[in-house]
């Protein structure tokens, strides 16, 4: 008998005091005063993975509440599983008529084609009909049929997404096109829970979005952040155990791996990074690509985009962009990273590759 397995895993996370800061419960705002001093972590669940948010001995309710209200307010701009989003009403009328979008969606849409255009597609917002068609991210992942693969495979093309700045609007020039911001939008999140974290005057936080992290401030101590690179291994119980250290100043830390998110199906693992060229899960000998960058956002998308080129092509993206760092670990558990970024290997059983 044929069985589906569903696995969803986080991707890095912190470790502040030489140990990882676990996510806590929150408290019941309502609870509380909004002025009033709140635990140093709080988490809650948004953009469908768990937000954990580490203010510190500076951590007030009034913060925790103006960063999850934010979160909340970007998901239901920019899912494209909830109704009555703008990328849901994108999606609805493609083919159709143009739809006039918040300022902010309309921005990130436009970052996001500049990211499919400098990958040369690799990165390509319009995946939704593959993220739909294999169902990876809901509760009934399947494999799709050769067929149905190549009956989508047309939709997914980002030069034909039309964006009219004066009017900011979004139209998808053919039906059935589906955009599917998920690869970008997490790091969107990050970027703008920093700016909040920036205003509110906090001295040090680190925000973990279901993995994408981002550390802000300097410690308490002056020492270095440190940030747990998570063991990408399929099919093992690998949740919250690391390869290997990434420490230094204030950045954001992004991971793509195949095992955040994959189904098993007769015993082969299929995982939710899709290649936009073949319809199938992107396939080149890597099991994660780490980037570490100044900007989340950006962080998020080279992320999908360089793991999908492979290490060859996607080095040579990397190399290009100033202030970019990566690091990519391959099946055979070897490790290869740029020159700038220092990381510290902790697990025997991978090997670091000078060139």
């Amino acid at each position: 008998m044929r069985k589906y397995h569903f696995y969803l895993f986080c991707v890095v996370f912190i470790l502040a005091f030489s140990a990882c800061v676990k996510a806590a419960a929150s408290k019941e705002s309502s609870s509380v005063e909004n002025n009033q001093q709140a635990d140093p972590i709080r988490a809650e669940f948004a953009l469908n993975t768990v937000c954990s948010i580490t203010l510190f001995d500076q951590a007030k309710e009034s913060v925790y509440n103006d960063i999850f209200n934010r979160l909340n307010e970007i998901e239901n701009l920019m899912s494209a599983h909830l109704p009555n989003t703008d990328i849901s009403r994108i999606n609805a009328y493609a083919g159709k008529a143009p739809v006039k979008v918040h300022s902010d969606v309309f921005n990130l849409i436009e970052r996001a084609l500049y990211f499919a255009e400098i990958s040369g597609g690799a990165f390509d917002p319009t995946v939704g009909p593959l993220v739909n068609l294999w169902g990876i991210t809901s509760e009934k992942p399947r494999l799709p049929s050769r067929t149905e693969i190549n009956a989508v495979l047309p939709l997914i093309n980002w030069r034909n997404v039309e964006l009219d700045r004066q009017n900011q609007t979004v139209f998808l020039k053919n039906a059935s096109m589906a955009l599917d911001l998920g690869a970008i939008a997490k790091g969107y999140a990050a970027d703008e829970v920093i700016s909040i974290i920036k205003e509110a005057k906090i001295d040090r936080a680190i925000v973990d979005l279901g993995g994408n992290v981002a550390t802000f401030g300097v410690k308490a101590d002056k020492s270095p952040w440190r940030v747990g690179l998570q063991n990408p291994e399929f099919g093992k119980n690998n949740r919250g155990a690391y390869i290997g250290i990434i420490p230094g100043p204030a950045k954001t830390v992004v991971t793509s791996g195949v095992y955040e998110r994959y189904f098993e199906y007769n015993g082969t693992y299929y995982h939710h990074i899709f290649s936009p060229y073949s319809g199938y899960p992107a396939s080149n000998g890597l099991m994660s690509v780490t980037i570490v960058a100044d900007t989340s956002m950006d962080a998020d998308a080279l992320s999908t985009a360089t793991f999908v080129m492979g290490y060859e092509k996607g080095r040579v993206l990397i190399d290009s962009i100033k202030g970019v760092e990566a690091i990519f670990v391959f099946e055979d558990k070897t490790i290869r990273k740029t020159s700038g970024l220092e990381f510290i290997l902790t697990d025997s059983s991978y090997k670091i590759l000078t060139q």
